[in-house]
């Protein structure tokens, strides 16, 4: 009776909601759109008596629709798709998906800038008001700055029940009150699992040995130094938060002024975050920045690094130094120095319920993945913007079920789901946006098959649909590093255009 009552008290979560644009059937605004256009044209043609320039008028509105109906299991219209490939066509004749920097490249000479997004972006170091320093990563074509901050997840291992409920519910209370922080673009959670050099170990156990201990307890050291790293698996997370530069007024901030503000700010951020099982939670510096990413472009420089770091010394890196010497994207992979990477995205989230559990899996370590890195990124929503979304798509959600006699099962339940969630936002409730972002590094091309059959599976067990991001290889690696890049304000296409088609 006991067992039956701890099971019922595990709490479930759900009700992940995409919303819908208004319009005709599938079509949504912008099909609906060009419908009527598409009528109103034939009647003036068939009024004007051309009858060839009304058939040829008909077909192309047809074909035209047709490829916004036809959408594949991820929820991709013809018309993006085949935008897609003219895309990647456009950037393959330009040569635009080729790299190359230092002494042979195009960059400053002697540099290795990074490619893409990134190329641009800037990176200074300041101090919070608890003295602590943090960087500042400036993103001058969109006025966006970010800061990361660096965690230690406690984990859920032998931890009780109702503690993982608290720390969600505190998680949940922490990204809801980001909609109310000034402002705040994104956030994004980034936990990367790579193999352990084995070199923190040696250099804590060495520091620690006792000169006159036994020589059989120091021969014990010696074999625990030499054969623990062997198959281990580091774990790290961060947080990172992306802010306008921009004040209410509109007024263009720079870098020193957007650091004084998050001064204030940092030390209560992190130690709110401390409470959602992140553990401490501290801002990291540039230096620990640029690390981070000259590892993930090139993970051989990981044990090169973590030997310097061994020794007592830190690695002098500027960020004009962390860049990768060549790249080279494919349609699906992403080939940087003498790693082999590939980047999916997540095209549907979780369908029912769900356990906090759920994305376990998928963040530990996996055998056939030399270094894997999950970014799931968040979009608050200011308590304006949330009522007006949540208002509009549970109109639009009525408007479905009104505009047909025998409505779906599916628009039924659509509909339902779009109530609650006003309801709930109605009672205080925050609204975010979120996406994830999953890639797979190796050292060996001939490995990709399996680190790719890994993730298909691991994305299985946490409910995900997830496809590759193809054609933007390059840009999705970026985007799923710990540096708080906003992908939708680097858009050549408004976002509202896109969810409309």
């Amino acid at each position: 009776m006991e067992a039956s009552n701890e099971a019922a008290k595990v709490r479930t979560y759900g009700n992940f909601r995409r919303p819908e644009s208004p319009g005709i059937g599938p079509l949504g605004t912008i099909g609906t759109g060009v419908v009527f256009a598409g009528i109103l044209g034939l009647i003036v043609l068939m009024t004007l008596h051309q009858l060839m320039v009304a058939a040829v008028w008909t077909i192309l509105v047809v074909i035209v629709l047709s490829l916004m109906i036809v959408k594949d299991s991820h929820g991709r219209s013809g018309l993006q798709r085949l935008a897609n490939r003219i895309g990647w066509r456009r950037t393959k004749s330009r040569r635009q998906h080729v790299y190359r920097s230092g002494v042979l490249g195009r960059t400053g000479w002697g540099t290795f800038q990074l490619p893409g997004l990134l190329a641009q972006t800037k990176l200074t170091e300041h101090h919070d008001s608890y003295n602590r320093p943090f960087a500042v990563l400036e993103t001058p074509s969109v006025g966006h700055f970010s800061v990361v901050i660096g965690c230690e997840p406690d984990g859920a291992s032998l931890v009780d029940q109702h503690q993982i409920d608290s720390w969600v519910a505190a998680w949940g209370d922490w990204l809801a009150a980001l909609g109310h922080e000034l402002g705040v673009v994104a956030a994004a959670v980034t936990v990367e699992t790579a193999p352990d050099t084995g070199a923190r170990l040696r250099r804590e156990v060495t520091g620690r040995i006792d000169p006159n201990a036994p020589e059989l307890a120091k021969t014990m050291l010696g074999q625990v130094m030499d054969n623990y790293p062997v198959g281990s698996a580091q774990v790290r997370a961060w947080v990172s938060l992306t802010f306008n530069g921009r004040t209410y007024a509109g007024k263009k901030r720079n870098a020193d002024d957007v650091a004084r503000d998050l001064a204030a700010r940092l030390p209560g951020l992190t130690q709110t975050l401390a409470a959602t099982g992140a553990g401490p939670a501290r801002p990291v510096d540039a230096q620990t920045l640029c690390e981070i990413v000259r590892v993930a472009y090139d993970p051989a420089a990981a044990a090169l690094i973590d030997d310097v770091h061994a020794g007592g010394h830190a690695p002098n890196l500027s960020w004009t130094d962390v860049g990768p010497t060549a790249t080279e994207t494919g349609w699906d992979y992403y080939r940087h120095d003498g790693a082999f990477s590939r980047t999916w995205e997540m095209t549907s989230a979780p369908r029912g319920e769900v356990f906090s559990s759920v994305l376990t899996r998928l963040l530990s370590p996996h055998g056939e993945v030399d270094r894997k890195r999950v970014t799931i990124i968040y979009r608050p929503l200011d308590s304006a913007k949330a009522a007006r979304t949540v208002e509009t798509d549970k109109r639009n959600a009525d408007f479905r079920i009104g505009s047909s006699n025998r409505p779906s099962a599916r628009a039924v339940t659509s509909a339902r789901s779009a109530a609650s969630t006003a309801a709930e936002e109605a009672k205080g409730a925050g609204l975010v946006d979120f996406g994830i972002l999953i890639t797979a590094t190796v050292t060996d091309s001939d490995r990709m098959p399996d680190a790719r059959a890994a993730i298909d599976n691991l994305a299985a067990t946490a409910r995900l649909v997830i496809r590759p991001v193809y054609g933007s290889q390059d840009t999705a690696f970026a985007a799923c590093l710990p540096l708080g890049l906003v992908l939708q304000s680097h858009l050549r296409i408004p976002v509202e255009i896109r969810d409309a088609m």
